[in-house]
């Protein structure tokens, strides 16, 4: 028995021995070595107690204890940090290193974590430069060979400041205190990071948007480590860690940064009015209960409620909403809306909101593209003028594939999927709302970072209904709730379950036949109110084409000249905006919608009155007033009679003409079916089915309409 005993505790050793070393070796594959900086604080720094910290560092620590991996740092110096990834002795870095298309030939880079950018500091208790226009006659500093120096030589003619160069942070900043230089230039987490330990200076205006940073590893190794990065920094950044980390070192104004309350703001209207694009997933957009929502929408309703102010939304299309901003009829705008600074000429913005990029996608399954040296020979699709489009063109040589434009996204993925173009590109939370939603597509190169959003007011009004939206974004950063709401539309896909399948025609009509009729309603109302007074004002200008009286006939000319040579959409534009500013009062799009179509039908209607009328026998005129019959009499018993009989068919066309005209009209805002159907396709991508559905009630309604047209007409004759 003892022997027996002795053999089971043998085993039990050598099974005990072999987990020990499977558990080591498993913490030994867990354990990564990772290269950093030695000094560029924020970032990366030894303490007063010789450790490594900093906002890379702790960053870093926080996501391998999230991720469940250890990490041996090793401090060697960028260079150095950049040849051990390169030579495998390092398995990553983390270093403050921008993301560059030159880098990214021969690193793997992670999500940014940190998006850099320069700003003007200046002395504590200098409170006479507020802006770039105040530098006017004044020296500025920055170091030599900075960003902020080639930024401060390409403005130099623009602002006429003088510049002076520093070789480092303890020169420049001293210049700021001895009033050597009136300002300084630097990276802002450099200077709030000085501002924080106590330097005596503050933060002017807002950063000029630099590269972003990332994590790297060596191209086409370790992605596992990448991807954990990734997912523990999306992490930190929803659970609030990320901005904790970041505020511990890094001061954004004369307050410390994480401990300031926001700040109420007074409202100066009892109701703001605010603009937004009527189709932009998953920026706004109608769900299923037909009610806007979206990142925009969300983030503007939260924060009128967190500053106490009302709003009221008109979502009016992106061109519709910048129209209405100019011309006083919205008093802000929001609709993923990119800040440049051909914008800022005519726009004041809060601050971004959303920092936007822009992806390849190709259809699912498609293994052959895995970069952009796979596109060459391929077709490639973006939207019309956006900044998919840009980049594309400025790498078109590069990369060898061919462009094709298109309008609207649902375009792009009817293409992709049908095969007319190999690949598309789009901001790529569109694209991931679209996945989201059921497109079969999928994102096999990491996007690339765009621009910013911003909330916009006209230049020089409202400006407090700047600061509203911008101590509410603070605060919804700081609580958290920022992330909430971006991960609800971008991760989730949609802020709303499903009641039922939409991806077929039975499911988007039972979904959504209540919008699709109320949309054929207004379409039939538009139609039916414009054409009625276009045949008020058409008969009476197509009497005066042929009347005895030559004042009337050139009046009428000039009507039919002027009205028919002006395209229906600019009318619209002009009429709804343009008009409305120029008179003070706000047309409603309704209205505008009306008028726009009846100027353009009653136009065509006098030409169609002219021509019944001539084309009765001038004979028959002549034996009327020969007999003693008034021209007037002559028209009413003789010649108008003949005449109707004529214009009917022509009547009954115009009026189909003006019923599928209707769509235009959507430019302006006004929902009608054509406009139903897009906000319907923002949703649920399903662009194919429901043009179909739309095709198929227009083609019900104007056959009927017209086969009862032609009843009337026989009964008529």
């Amino acid at each position: 028995m003892k022997r027996k005993h002795m053999s089971f505790a043998l085993i039990a050793l050598i099974i005990s021995i072999f987990t020990l070393s499977v558990k080591s070796a498993s913490a030994e594959e867990t354990t990564y070595k990772i290269g950093t900086d030695l000094t560029f604080a924020p970032f990366e720094f030894q303490n007063e107690n010789n450790e490594y910290v900093g906002i890379d560092i702790d960053l870093l620590n926080a996501i391998a204890e999230d991720q469940g991996f250890a990490v041996d740092l090793r401090p060697l110096g960028f260079d150095a940090s950049i040849q051990g990834v390169q030579s495998n002795q390092l398995d990553g870095m983390i270093a403050g290193m921008s993301i560059t298309e030159e880098r990214k030939e021969t690193f793997d880079f992670s999500d940014p974590y940190f998006d850099s950018g320069i700003q003007m500091a200046v002395a504590a208790d200098n409170d006479s430069i507020t802006s770039y226009e105040d530098l006017e006659g004044e020296t500025v500093g920055a170091k030599v060979g900075t960003e902020s120096a080639r930024f401060l030589e390409s403005n130099k003619d623009q602002y006429g400041y003088n510049i002076k160069l520093y070789d480092d942070a303890t020169g420049l900043y001293g210049a700021v205190r001895n009033g050597t230089v009136a300002a300084a230039f630097d990276d802002y987490p450099v200077l709030g990071y000085a501002i924080n330990n106590g330097e005596p200076m503050k933060l002017v205006g807002e950063p000029e948007k630099g590269a972003s940073y990332g994590f790297a590893v060596r191209k086409g190794q370790n992605q596992e480590l990448l991807e954990k990065f990734n997912a523990g920094l999306a992490n930190m950044k929803a659970s609030g860690k990320y901005d904790e980390i970041v505020n511990t070192y890094i001061t954004t104004s004369d307050t410390d940064a994480g401990t300031s309350e926001m700040v109420k703001v007074e409202p100066k209207k009892d109701v703001y009015r605010i603009a937004s694009d009527s189709a932009f997933a998953p920026f706004e957009f109608q769900n299923e209960d037909n009610e806007y929502v979206g990142i925009d929408v969300d983030l503007m309703n939260r924060a009128a409620e967190l500053q106490g102010f009302n709003i009221e939304f008109n979502f009016i299309g992106f061109s519709g909403a910048l129209q209405a901003l100019d011309g006083n009829q919205a008093d802000g705008m929001i609709a993923g809306m990119t800040i440049t600074d051909e914008r800022r000429q005519s726009y004041d913005f809060s601050d971004s909101y959303f920092e936007s990029g822009i992806q390849i996608a190709v259809k699912e399954g498609n293994d052959s593209i895995k970069s952009y040296e796979d596109l060459d020979g391929k077709t490639v699709g973006a939207k019309v003028g956006t900044e998919s489009a840009d980049f594309l063109i400025a790498n078109e040589e590069k990369y060898g594939y061919s462009i094709k434009y298109y309008d609207a996204a649902d375009q792009l993925y009817a293409a992709v999927n049908g095969g007319q173009i190999d690949a598309m590109m789009d901001d790529y939370p569109v694209i991931g709302y679209a996945i989201s939603q059921g497109q079969k597509l999928v994102t096999p190169i990491e996007k690339e970072s765009g621009g910013q959003y911003g909330f916009a007011v006209k230049k020089g009004q409202n400006p407090e209904l700047i600061q509203m939206f911008n101590e509410a974004l603070k605060e919804m950063k700081r609580t958290g709730e920022y992330d909430q709401i971006i991960n609800k539309y971008i991760e989730d896909g949609s802020a709303t379950e499903k009641r039922v399948d939409e991806s077929t025609i039975t499911g988007l009509i039972s979904n959504n036949y209540n919008v699709l009729l109320k949309g054929l309603w207004n379409t039939l109302l538009l139609a039916l109110i414009s054409f009625a007074l276009a045949l008020v004002i058409g008969i009476i200008f197509g009497l005066f084409s042929v009347a005895p009286i030559k004042a009337l006939r050139v009046l009428a000319g000039i009507y039919v000249d002027i009205i028919r040579g002006i395209p229906m959409m600019v009318l619209a534009f002009f009429i709804f905006f343009g008009l409305s500013d120029a008179i003070g009062i706000t047309i409603p799009d309704f209205a505008a919608g009306v008028i726009t179509l009846t100027l353009n039908a009653s136009a065509y209607i006098a030409e169609i009155v002219r021509g019944g009328i001539n084309a009765v026998p001038k004979g028959q005129m002549e034996a009327s007033r020969s007999l003693g019959m008034t021209y007037t009499r002559t028209m009413q018993k003789i010649i108008l009679p003949q005449a109707i009989k004529i214009m009917i068919p022509s009547f009954v066309n115009q009026f189909v003409i003006s019923l599928k005209d209707t769509t235009i009209i959507s430019v302006i805002g006004v929902v009608e079916l054509l406009q139903t159907g897009k906000i319907i396709v923002a949703r649920t991508t399903q662009s194919t089915y429901v043009y179909l559905i739309i095709a198929i009630i227009y083609l019900v309604v104007i056959t009927a309409l017209t086969k009862l047209a032609k009843v009337l007409e026989k009964k008529v004759k």
